[in-house]
Protein backbone atom coordinates (compact mmCIF):
# COMPACT_ATOMS: atom_id res chain seq x y z
CA UNK A 1 0.00 0.00 0.00
CA UNK A 2 1.29 3.63 -0.89
CA UNK A 3 1.71 6.37 1.79
CA UNK A 4 -0.93 8.88 1.79
CA UNK A 5 0.11 12.45 1.11
CA UNK A 6 -0.77 16.44 2.39
CA UNK A 7 -2.96 16.90 -0.57
CA UNK A 8 -4.68 13.27 -0.13
CA UNK A 9 -5.86 14.09 3.65
CA UNK A 10 -9.43 14.82 3.24
CA UNK A 11 -10.46 18.60 2.69
CA UNK A 12 -13.23 18.24 6.18
CA UNK A 13 -10.64 16.79 7.81
CA UNK A 14 -8.01 19.21 7.29
CA UNK A 15 -10.18 22.28 7.53
CA UNK A 16 -11.10 20.65 10.91
CA UNK A 17 -7.94 19.67 12.53
CA UNK A 18 -4.42 20.64 13.42
CA UNK A 19 -1.98 18.86 12.82
CA UNK A 20 0.13 17.31 15.73
CA UNK A 21 2.61 15.03 14.32
CA UNK A 22 3.13 11.61 12.26
CA UNK A 23 3.37 8.26 14.11
CA UNK A 24 4.69 5.54 12.61
CA UNK A 25 1.57 4.52 10.54
CA UNK A 26 -0.80 7.49 10.64
CA UNK A 27 -1.27 11.32 11.02
CA UNK A 28 -2.35 12.41 14.54
CA UNK A 29 -4.76 15.34 14.00
CA UNK A 30 -6.44 17.07 16.82
CA UNK A 31 -9.88 18.21 16.21
CA UNK A 32 -10.34 21.93 16.54
CA UNK A 33 -12.84 21.75 19.05
CA UNK A 34 -11.98 23.15 22.94
CA UNK A 35 -15.21 21.79 24.45
CA UNK A 36 -13.26 17.97 23.98
CA UNK A 37 -9.75 16.93 23.92
CA UNK A 38 -10.35 15.12 20.55
CA UNK A 39 -7.36 13.30 18.61
CA UNK A 40 -7.61 12.02 15.11
CA UNK A 41 -5.47 9.17 13.98
CA UNK A 42 -5.30 9.19 9.94
CA UNK A 43 -3.55 6.28 8.56
CA UNK A 44 -1.27 7.33 5.52
CA UNK A 45 -2.49 4.76 3.16
CA UNK A 46 -4.04 5.78 0.08
CA UNK A 47 -7.92 4.24 -0.63
CA UNK A 48 -8.88 3.30 3.25
CA UNK A 49 -12.27 3.83 3.57
CA UNK A 50 -12.78 1.02 6.38
CA UNK A 51 -10.38 -0.97 9.00
CA UNK A 52 -10.64 -3.75 7.01
CA UNK A 53 -9.43 -2.04 4.29
CA UNK A 54 -5.76 -2.08 6.04
CA UNK A 55 -3.30 -4.95 6.06
CA UNK A 56 -3.40 -6.72 9.05
CA UNK A 57 0.12 -5.38 10.19
CA UNK A 58 -1.10 -2.15 9.81
CA UNK A 59 -4.22 -2.85 11.94
CA UNK A 60 -2.03 -3.80 14.51
CA UNK A 61 -0.06 -0.78 13.84
CA UNK A 62 -3.09 1.51 14.03
CA UNK A 63 -4.22 -0.28 17.63
CA UNK A 64 -0.84 0.22 18.93
CA UNK A 65 -0.92 3.53 18.37
CA UNK A 66 -4.60 4.35 19.43
CA UNK A 67 -4.01 2.97 22.97
CA UNK A 68 -1.00 4.89 22.77
CA UNK A 69 -3.02 8.20 22.11
CA UNK A 70 -5.84 7.27 24.36
CA UNK A 71 -3.16 6.38 27.63
CA UNK A 72 -1.53 9.90 26.60
CA UNK A 73 -4.84 11.79 25.99
CA UNK A 74 -6.27 10.26 29.50
CA UNK A 75 -3.29 11.33 31.57
CA UNK A 76 -3.34 15.00 30.25
CA UNK A 77 -6.99 15.34 30.86
CA UNK A 78 -7.77 13.29 33.80
CA UNK A 79 -10.82 11.79 31.30
CA UNK A 80 -13.00 9.43 33.21
CA UNK A 81 -14.15 7.79 29.73
CA UNK A 82 -11.59 7.50 26.79
CA UNK A 83 -14.15 7.03 23.22
CA UNK A 84 -12.87 5.39 20.41
CA UNK A 85 -14.96 5.35 17.70
CA UNK A 86 -14.68 4.95 13.32
CA UNK A 87 -17.81 6.10 11.45
CA UNK A 88 -17.41 7.90 8.52
CA UNK A 89 -20.36 8.67 7.21
CA UNK A 90 -19.76 11.94 6.67
CA UNK A 91 -15.51 11.97 6.00
CA UNK A 92 -15.02 8.59 3.62
CA UNK A 93 -11.31 8.68 4.30
CA UNK A 94 -10.69 6.30 7.18
CA UNK A 95 -10.30 7.87 10.72
CA UNK A 96 -10.02 6.91 14.22
CA UNK A 97 -11.69 9.31 16.70
CA UNK A 98 -9.78 9.29 20.17
CA UNK A 99 -12.29 11.73 22.35
CA UNK A 100 -11.90 12.11 26.59
CA UNK A 101 -14.96 12.57 28.17
CA UNK A 102 -15.85 13.67 31.81
CA UNK A 103 -19.02 13.46 33.45
CA UNK A 104 -20.86 17.29 33.22
CA UNK A 105 -18.70 17.69 29.58
CA UNK A 106 -21.05 19.54 26.90
CA UNK A 107 -23.54 16.73 25.89
CA UNK A 108 -22.37 13.91 28.64
CA UNK A 109 -23.33 11.22 28.34
CA UNK A 110 -24.56 11.69 24.90
CA UNK A 111 -22.03 11.25 21.30
CA UNK A 112 -19.77 14.54 20.61
CA UNK A 113 -21.00 14.19 16.96
CA UNK A 114 -23.57 16.51 15.66
CA UNK A 115 -23.96 18.54 18.96
CA UNK A 116 -23.54 21.92 19.11
CA UNK A 117 -21.56 24.54 17.36
CA UNK A 118 -17.75 23.85 17.51
CA UNK A 119 -15.73 25.90 19.57
CA UNK A 120 -12.10 26.56 18.21
CA UNK A 121 -8.80 26.89 20.10
CA UNK A 122 -7.32 29.80 20.46
CA UNK A 123 -3.66 29.73 19.46
CA UNK A 124 -2.06 29.30 22.58
CA UNK A 125 -4.45 26.50 23.52
CA UNK A 126 -3.72 24.75 20.85
CA UNK A 127 -0.23 24.88 20.59
CA UNK A 128 0.12 23.90 24.19
CA UNK A 129 -2.05 20.71 23.88
CA UNK A 130 -0.20 19.79 20.71
CA UNK A 131 3.16 20.25 23.17
CA UNK A 132 1.52 18.26 26.09
CA UNK A 133 0.79 15.56 23.97
CA UNK A 134 3.36 15.40 22.08
CA UNK A 135 5.21 15.39 25.03
CA UNK A 136 3.48 12.90 26.76
CA UNK A 137 3.60 10.05 23.56
CA UNK A 138 7.50 10.58 24.02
Amino acid sequence: MQATTDHELDERLRADTIFVSDLPLSRLLLMNDRRWPWAILVPRRAGIVELFDLAAEDRHQLDAEACDVAKAMQALTGAEKMNVATLGNIVRQFHLHVVARQKGDPNWPGPVWGFGAREPYSSDEAQSLRARLLESLS
